[in-house]
């Protein structure tokens, strides 16, 4: 059928948008449990008329179809009550990082022109810091009377006309550069929903722990996938484990989401124990370590490693773990589960090109970088013509990661372009000394970087935390590493210490490798 036919009278066709996971859970879930935080509960029916009476709220305070809300605050209600309201309204949502200083927060303000910000009470402090760096000033409604002007307000609709119209703009981290807008549209978030309900199992019984922050890729969207199951959003202020394992156990919690370094710290607290019911971990943001993975195994928790990119609203690859591998050594089958796997169900195959713009062969051993494109990737950079073109490679996304693609189709990771050691002329990946690393009982996370080198150029440095307890040198570290990996490629040095991460869970290797470009080049190696 012509495309002009799609909108013609009589043709039964509505445009995708996540919101309407929410009307229909409002009709077919009215009153069972939708939201749970602190104090607060509401039902599917009630989360229905409180995001309306947002779109309303925000009506009335000069919010107009296609103006841009941000919100700063942590998971509560509020941020993911904003994941209908704003969109109801006919505005494009922005949810903000809640770890930002007042100058970034000014600068995304300003850069997405918003007209109205919604933020959490203990987070308005340095709103306001950030709005006195702002020639004009957004308007603002804070959580402590959020509540009330949202029961006071009228219920307010705007339809959506086109699903590839802009629903949200997420910021990069901004680690190498001013943070650039992703504009997200509602049919990529619809879709990528649906198949984050599906390759998590959810279904009405299910219970989802707001670990992930929801400003990150909009909560992987999540926010709309929970709803679209019928669960029930658990929604949590800040990661703190202790909370995270009552919630296991005394909640029901069956779901949740987390970079390692949040899995790390589960697996170290003293609550650490088998959950007496199966527990779904999705664990994104880095390659977890298989030695992480078993560790989590052993808790009766089965982890699903996703890999994505705030550009792919989210989760694009996952490692689906295959019923015959449950034959397969534990080692063999850990080793499978932590590749990044294969698209998503509403995802295009991934590609794994080399240098010259072909695709690499499937042996598992030569290095491209990997190529997305679909619906679930975005629309481009908001007001960036220029880096957008940049990202973009004959209409496929070049997501800047190293990886090699297995004879199963399988992708697995080796390096970020930018994180390969170049060592004498060989290409050293962090990812495989991390690995090795991070096999050692006595670590709990390693990140390693380029640091420099007076015969070498650069060599291997490795910053590494340690597990309670733990007591390991930096030179036993380096014997255990070079047992298992060339002798180049074990790290020369070994910094002890807390690993940086950003609010999500990424680690921020560019604060280590300036960290490392600081060290002395004069050692020479062994």
């Amino acid at each position: 059928m012509p495309a002009a036919a799609a909108g013609a009278p009589g043709h039964a066709f509505t445009e995708l948008t996540p919101v309407s996971f929410l009307r229909r859970a409002a009709a077919v879930f009215a009153d069972r449990p939708a939201v749970v935080d602190g104090d607060f509960r509401c039902t599917y029916a009630e989360l229905w008329d409180r995001s309306q009476r947002l779109a309303g709220l925000l009506a009335e305070n000069g919010v107009r179809p296609g103006d841009r809300v941000c919100v700063l605050a942590p998971n509560t209600h509020l941020t993911l009550e904003a994941h209908y309201g704003v969109p109801l309204a006919g505005a494009v949502l922005v949810a903000l990082n809640t770890r930002l200083a007042p100058a970034e927060i000014a600068y995304i303000l300003e850069h997405s022109g918003a007209r109205l910000v919604l933020t959490d009470t203990e987070l308005l402090p340095r709103l306001e810091n950030a709005l006195g760096l702002l020639a004009e000033r957004p308007a603002v409604i804070a959580s402590d009377h959020y509540d009330e002007a949202v029961a006071a307000a009228a219920p307010h609709r705007v339809e959506v006309t086109d699903e590839r119209g802009l629903l949200s703009v997420n910021y990069t981290s901004g680690t190498t550069g001013r943070p650039k807008g992703v504009m997200y549209h509602h049919r990529g978030a619809y879709l990528n929903a649906l198949a984050m309900a599906f390759h998590t199992r959810m279904d009405p019984a299910s219970r989802y722990l707001w670990t992930l922050p929801m400003f990150h890729t909009n909560g992987w969207c999540f926010p709309w996938a929970v709803t679209a199951a019928g669960g029930v959003h658990h929604c949590l202020r800040k990661v703190d484990p202790a909370e995270v394992w009552r919630a296991l156990r005394s909640d029901g919690v069956t779901h949740l989401c987390a970079a390692p370094t949040v899995l790390t710290m589960l697996a170290d607290h003293p609550d650490a124990a088998p959950v007496p019911h199966p527990v779904r971990v999705f664990a994104g943001g880095a390659p977890p370590r298989p030695a992480l993975l078993a560790r989590m195994t052993g808790l009766g928790v089965d982890v699903t490693h996703f890999y994505g990119l705030t550009e792919t609203f989210g989760n694009a690859l996952l490692g689906i773990q295959q019923p015959e591998w449950a034959a397969l050594a534990p080692e063999d089958r850990v080793r499978k589960a932590g590749r990044q796997g294969v698209a998503n169900v509403v995802g295009e195959p991934a590609r794994v090109v080399g240098r010259d713009g072909h695709d690499v062969p499937a042996d598992g051993e030569t290095i491209g970088e990997i190529l997305l494109r679909g619906n679930n990737v975005m629309l481009g950079y908001y007001r960036d013509e220029q880096a957008t073109a940049k990202a973009s490679a004959g209409g496929w996304f070049r997501t800047g990661d190293l990886a090699v693609h297995h004879p199963d189709g399988y992708v697995e990771i080796r390096d970020r372009a930018k994180d390969v050691i170049i060592s004498g002329g060989e290409n050293i990946t962090s990812v495989e000394v991390e690995n090795a690393l991070t096999a050692h009982p006595e670590v709990a996370e390693a990140a390693v970087v380029a640091g420099p080198h007076a015969v070498w150029g650069e060599v291997p440095v490795a910053f590494v935390s340690r597990r309670p307890g733990g007591s390991v040198g930096e030179e036993e570290l380096i014997a255990f590493v070079r047992a298992r990996l060339a002798r180049f490629k074990a790290p020369h040095r070994i910094v002890f210490g807390r690993l940086p991460t950003t609010s999500t869970g990424k680690l921020q290797k560019n604060l280590l490798r300036e960290r490392a470009s600081a060290l002395p080049a004069d050692r020479e190696p062994e």
